[in-house]
């Protein structure tokens, strides 16, 4: 079994220390938050805030690349950003949607540039 992924101690590890107590209050919120109303001011406030912070991060991808993204020609980058936005409005401003195709854009042009 080490030869799997790395030390199967380190794998128990990561899921113990990394996984379990962010399922405890994965649960807790879905406790708590099954009864709020999905039209609710604070759900439509943190459904806008997590929207910026996408946009934010998307943003500083573009202008400043991290790792193997800079290899990434600049136009296949923007030309990601503009198809999944296209698809993110045909989509019915679906978020997923637009991430997904943005991926599948940078991920379809990487390979084919080579």
């Amino acid at each position: 079994m080490s030869g799997f992924i790395g030390d199967w101690q380190a794998l128990i590890l990561l899921v113990i220390v990394g996984f379990l107590p962010n399922e405890v209050w994965r649960m807790v919120g879905l406790w708590f938050g099954g009864g709020v109303d999905e039209s609710s001011e604070v759900l439509v406030w943190v459904r806008a805030v997590a929207t910026a912070i996408l946009a934010g991060v998307i943003a500083q991808i573009l202008v400043r690349p991290p790792g193997a993204l800079a290899s990434v020609p600049d136009a296949l980058r923007y030309g990601a950003v503009v198809a999944g936005f296209a698809v993110f409005l045909l989509a019915r401003r679906s978020i997923f949607a637009g991430v997904a195709c943005g991926e599948i854009v940078l991920l379809a042009g990487k390979w084919w540039l080579g």
